[in-house]
Formats: structure tokens, sequence, C-alpha cells
């Protein structure tokens, strides 16, 4: 990769949006500023990762295209954009260093957040994939401030950065980190707060977009589409973890270089062979099934179809007379996966 060229780019990118912004000023934006939504509010943007080049070899595209660096110019130009709104902007990081997991959830909480954004960018064995993951911390019954950020994020995501209706997951964080969800997200909980991946940079072309600083400030677009509509509406709550809702027993899936292996790839086909049994009348066929729909969730259990993959197997259980397990299986699949967001799949 060309870096010295993308820094040149992204400097001159800069350059122009804040050419743009303060055009905006001199025209009347300055009053909106002080009056839109976003005006006084504190907005925590935490630029995902950092200063790990040298430390791992699968947070890059196929052309060397690093997450955290994508990572940090979408935050930069958000940074802009929302300051001109009249926001005040907390960044966790400015530059290509490591920050505490714990230390980025701090500074949400110091500074009095009314939203806490973790921006990154994805990867995943199968090249093919390109779509938005966005993640809440919890349980979607307990987390309604979070989940309602997400689905602003994702209909902003569908808006300025795909041109079909491109299927949304929208997740619990505990389908990833199955025992206690996301550091930032679990430090941030009572803050509306999600972890969004807005494409996959394993996707070749998705990587070619991600270097381009125009696609960068694009993104960044997105995400201030998305404040600027959540906070036009009435406040949600965040109730307290398990409160409503019981601790659900994990369910791991693979995690970080792990799903670049070659068993991580059959995720979708592991899919179509359970869809694929479901109408057999036998309950070695079930059995079978259920061993497909759990290799889907595990390979890729934050995918647009890990929670039709639960849904299934709490069917299946059901059907086999395991009805402790069915009743949980199904809680799962109600808590940690937003529907709706699926597409044209298999509903």
């Amino acid at each position: 990769m060309n870096y010295k060229k993308t820094t040149v780019n992204f400097l001159f990118g800069s350059i122009i949006l804040c050419a743009t912004v303060l055009m905006s000023v001199a025209l009347g934006g300055n009053a909106f500023a002080q009056s839109g939504p976003l005006a006084g509010k504190v907005i925590c943007i935490d630029p995902g990762h950092g200063g790990t080049a040298a430390t791992d070899s699968y947070r890059q595209g196929p052309t060397g295209e690093r997450e955290e660096w994508v990572n940090l110019r979408v935050s930069t130009y958000l940074q802009q954009l929302l300051e001109a709104h009249g926001a005040r902007v907390i960044m966790t990081r400015t530059i290509d260093e490591q920050v505490p997991l714990a230390r980025r959830a701090e500074l949400a909480r110091e500074n009095n957040a009314d939203v806490f954004l973790s921006i990154h960018h994805n990867a995943t064995a199968d090249d093919a994939v390109n779509f938005p993951i966005i993640y809440f911390h919890g349980n979607i019954s307990e987390n309604l401030a979070g989940v309602r950020l997400g689905e602003t994020l994702a209909e902003a995501f569908r808006k300025h950065m795909y041109q079909k209706e491109v299927p949304v997951s929208i997740v619990s964080d505990h389908t990833v980190f199955a025992d206690a969800g996301a550091a930032v997200l679990r430090g941030t909980y009572g803050i509306p707060a999600v972890l969004a991946e807005a494409s996959f940079f394993t996707h070749p072309p998705e990587e070619q977009r991600l270097k381009d600083t125009v696609y960068n400030r694009r993104e960044a677009e997105a995400y201030l589409d998305a404040l600027i509509n959540y906070f036009s509406a009435p406040a949600l709550p965040i109730h307290d973890k398990n409160s409503i809702v019981a601790q659900i027993p994990p369910f791991r899936g693979l995690q970080e270089a792990d799903r670049m292996s070659p068993i991580a790839k059959k995720w979708h086909d592991d899919y179509a062979a359970g869809l694929a049994l479901m109408n057999k009348t036998d309950s070695a066929a079930w059995r079978e099934a259920y061993e497909y729909f759990t290799r889907s969730a595990r390979s890729f259990p934050d995918s647009y179809v890990a929670g039709q993959d639960h849904r299934h197997r709490a069917e299946l259980l059901l059907r086999l007379g395991q009805e402790t397990e069915a009743k949980q299986e199904a809680i799962r699949t109600a808590e940690y996966y937003v529907p709706g967001w699926d597409a044209a799949e298999e509903k």
C-alpha cells in the first residue's frame, strides 16, 4: 500500500472538508450549529484498535490496507462534521497508537458523553462478504437506546454506502464475546453506545474503496446523519443488565484470527444445508440439520443468518424433545438478534 499517498490524500481531504465547514458557517450554518439536534451534545468517538501493525497480520485487506488506519480517517472526518454541527467531540485516540480498552470507556464516562461510537471495519474468511454489523451491549429488551442507535445507523449505512438493500446485522456483543460482551460497550453501559463495523476490508473491492478519502468522508457522513436522526427523536431508556432477562448461557463462536479459518468460510453453505434438512421427517435428519446450524452460527456468530441459525436450532431442539434447551435458544434469538434487517434472506 502507498501509505504516503493515502496520507497526503487524507490531509488534502481534510482541508477540503474544513473549507466546506467554513463556507457553511459563513452562509448561516453557525446558527444551525447552535440550535440543531447535535448542539451541545457530547459525542465520544473511538477509532478502533491502533498501533497493532507489528503484532498481527489479519487486520488488513488483501493489498495491505489496515483497519486501524481506516478507522482513524473516518473518525477524524466525523469529528470535524460533528463539531461543525455544534457537538463537543471526545476522541479516544488521534494517532495510530494502542489505547487500553478500559481507558476508552473511561473517557466517555469522565466526559458525560451523550453517545459512544466505536468505529471499526471487519474481516472474515469469505472474501465475498460485505455488509454492516452493529453491536449493542447486553439484551434487546434492556438496552433500548443502544438498539435504536444501531437501527438508525443501519439506515444511514444503507443510504450512504450501499447501492442496494444490503442485509445488516444488529446484534448483541454477546454474540461474539459470549461471556461478557465487548469491553468498550460493557464499560460504557448506561450511555447509548454501539460498536459499528461499516464494511469488510477483506472484500477486495471494498478495501479499494476504503483507501479513498472521499469514501471515508461518505462513511463519516453516514454517522452524522444517524446521530442527527437519533437525537431528533425522543430518548429511550437503558435498563440495568439482566433486570428483565436472566443471564443467557454463552454460545461461543469463532473470534479474531480464527474467523479467517477455512471452516469459517462455509458459514452460509452450512446454513443452506441445515435448511435443506429442516423439512425431513426423521430425527436423524433433524440432528444433522442442528449440527449444520450450530456450525454456521459458530463460524460467523454475528452474520445476517446467525439469528436464524439459532431460531432453527430452537425449533429442532423442540422437535427432539429438549424443551429446556429449546427455550434457551429462543430467548437467545429474541434478545441478541434484532429482527427485520436481513434483507431477502429466508424468514
